[in-house]
């Protein structure tokens, strides 16, 4: 009879290598689509692996980030071993802890495979909507005259805090980006600006460029200031500081039943690609 030494603990620093197998030489793995690699959250609370004899061969981080939603940030696991039994024991270790740590908190997770949406159903996840992927072409791009008292400039440093505001203002608690994750999304885009009128910082966008064109990323501006023409003026400027006509396309995701969200995106000339991400969330207490 084989002896095997199994248990599901911690991830520490030293499991660095072993989990990026997991990462990046498996075909079995799940990642959260954000600003982070999978490794950085090695050290947070729940960052959990299964280990046999030594051998790491599943992995599951779920860390708060913002507060009371804790994505599903990566799981992945060996294909030798069977997707069900490599997610019970640590979906079990997760969930428990994230339950007595705090018992108002979603567990979320951005499906793009359907083997790990199966997973999560399975599991007690239900679906919260979906968010849904549009672009726009050059053929599509329109112009608009810019409102008065509004200004569109670079994002700095000292902006952050009220893009922060912003953030959480105009996308609530469970989409929102803490000041930290809107910095780092700063610094990996290739075009960040503010909106701002009289009053101070009252939207934002945060854009990336890709072989195709360019996404953008996140565009929020204050609930109390829609309908003026900010988030207009904001995505109007991108496309002039991105290349106008000589853009490609420009990619976008937005929920599905966010109206206000499509309505804009719809006026901007942007068409719905047909693909769309489930978000599915594991209410604890909620």
């Amino acid at each position: 009879m084989i002896n095997v030494s199994l248990q599901v603990r911690r991830a520490v620093e030293q499991d660095h290598d072993q989990i990026a197998n997991l990462i990046y030489y498996e075909s079995n793995s799940h990642r959260h689509l954000d600003w982070y690699s999978p490794l950085e959250w090695l050290g947070s609370q729940n960052f959990w692996v299964r280990e046999e004899d030594g051998h790491i061969t599943a992995a599951l981080a779920c860390p708060e980030d913002p507060p009371h939603v804790a994505w599903i940030r990566f799981f992945g696991y060996h294909q030798m071993l069977p997707a069900s039994q490599a997610w019970s024991s640590l979906w079990e270790m997760a969930r428990n802890e994230i339950t007595c740590a705090n018992t108002q908190t979603y567990i979320a997770a951005i499906i793009v495979k359907q083997w790990f949406q199966t997973l999560m159903l399975s599991s007690g996840f239900k679906l919260k909507q979906n968010i849904v992927l549009l672009e726009l072409k050059n053929e599509s791009i329109r112009s608009f005259s810019a409102p008065q008292g509004i200004r569109i400039r670079p994002m700095q440093d000292a902006d952050m805090p009220a893009v922060a505001k912003v953030d959480l203002a105009a996308f609530g608690q469970f989409w929102h980006n803490t000041e930290v994750a809107l910095q780092r999304a700063r610094s990996q885009c290739a075009s960040a600006t503010v909106a701002e009128d009289d009053s101070g910082v009252i939207g934002y966008q945060l854009s990336t460029k890709n072989p195709f064109g360019a996404h953008l990323a996140r565009l929020g501006v204050k609930p109390e200031t829609q309908g003026r023409g900010v988030g207009t003026l904001l995505v109007s400027r991108l496309i002039q500081e991105l290349g106008g006509s000589q853009l490609g396309r420009l990619s976008v995701n937005t929920q599905e039943d966010n109206v206000a969200s499509l309505s804009l995106y719809n006026k901007l000339g942007f068409a719905r690609t047909g693909e769309h991400f489930p978000v599915l969330v594991y209410p604890i207490g909620v």
